[in-house]
């Protein structure tokens, strides 16, 4: 699985997506929410480690995700 942070403009929010081995977009969130339903793509319970993830994200780069 592979994670985007997503630089928002304006009134836009920033976002996070999720995407699967052959890059197809499996979740898409914004990255100032709280974490929800992450049961469904396999991260339950995984929530402290991925939102530490998140906030040391760099916008627009592909990143691998190992938690």
């Amino acid at each position: 699985m592979y994670i985007i942070k997503v630089k928002g403009k304006a009134k836009i929010p920033d976002y996070i997506q999720l995407r699967d081995e052959q890059f197809v977009l499996i979740a898409y969130f914004r990255a100032d929410r709280p974490l929800k339903n992450l049961e469904r793509y396999g991260l339950g319970g995984k929530e402290e480690a991925l939102s530490a993830v998140i906030a040391g994200l760099a916008f627009g780069k592909l990143q691998k995700l190992d938690i």
